[in-house]
């Protein structure tokens, strides 16, 4: 079992070599303990990620494609983008604190994980990806609608995100402008998973860090039209309206549970 334990050790060894060995000297973190090496390398690459996706998600809509997705009008204004940064950066030290949690349970054995696919089988290893992701989708789901329901928590917590309340005032680095606690439960389902079935660790890990992406793609207010998925046109809805589409990559829970709303069909009231 130590053998097998180790792997995970080795692993989150190189991803610490390749990320923090690229940006400082190794007798900067060499000697730091192997959870805080996790810890730092989480939060540069959260950093990297949450800057190069928003930075080049807003190029490409608000300048390479200037009023062709979004009118003038409708953008976010600097302030709005510089404080919305404001809040993320604050908050990203310790969203990072629950991956490195999340590692350090999978390193001493406390979970369902595996770190090789062939452990497995891919057909085995594919069936528990998408079971991985229907937990993730449900948890998240009842997380958020629990964050508006609770009004403790709402006011708290999740108001600091629902202060960008109309289209002109989201934007992709509106993705992870949360409270700190806000936003760790909201990602506190993925690591949920790790103890209900047996997970892939790089899957695990891939998958927390796609969230930065995907936070930014669903707050750019571009409604995609691609079915079942919940995008920006959903997600724009929630934060205008605060009782609807409260789901994450898809619209199923929120069909299931009856707080759909969808965006063309607004568009057709409109009309």
């Amino acid at each position: 079992m130590d053998n097998y334990l180790n792997l995970f050790v080795e692993e989150t060894s190189f991803f610490n070599r390749i990320v923090l060995g690229t940006f400082l000297p190794e007798s900067w973190w060499g000697p730091l303990p192997h959870w805080f090496q996790g810890w730092l390398r989480n939060y540069i690459g959260g950093v990297l990620l949450y800057f190069l996706s928003g930075f080049l998600w807003c190029f490409y809509i608000y300048y390479l494609k200037r009023n062709v997705y979004l009118p003038k009008d409708a953008i976010a204004s600097n302030k709005a983008m510089l404080l919305q940064i404001g809040v993320a950066m604050k908050a990203m030290p310790w969203y990072c604190a629950l991956p490195s949690l999340s590692e350090y349970m999978i390193e001493n054995g406390w979970t369902k994980c595996f770190s090789r696919i062939s452990d497995v089988g891919w057909m085995p290893y594919l069936i528990y990806v998408a079971l991985y992701l229907v937990i993730v989708e449900f948890g998240i789901y009842w997380m958020h609608r629990e964050l508006h329901d609770i009004k403790p928590l709402y006011k708290y917590l999740h108001a600091t995100h629902h202060i960008y309340n109309k289209q002109n005032t989201l934007s992709p680095f509106a993705g992870l402008a949360f409270h700190p606690l806000d936003g760790i439960l909201q990602a506190v389902p993925h690591v949920v998973a790790l103890f209900l079935l047996p997970v892939h660790f790089t899957t695990h890990i891939a998958l927390l860090f796609i969230e930065a992406i995907w936070t930014a793609n669903i707050h750019d207010c571009i409604h995609a039209k691609v079915w079942p998925v919940m995008g920006a046109g959903y997600h724009t809805i929630h934060h205008t309206t605060y009782r609807h589409n409260y789901g994450h990559y898809t619209i199923w829970m929120d069909w299931m549970f009856g707080t759909l709303r969808d965006p063309v069909e607004d568009e057709v009231k409109k009309v």
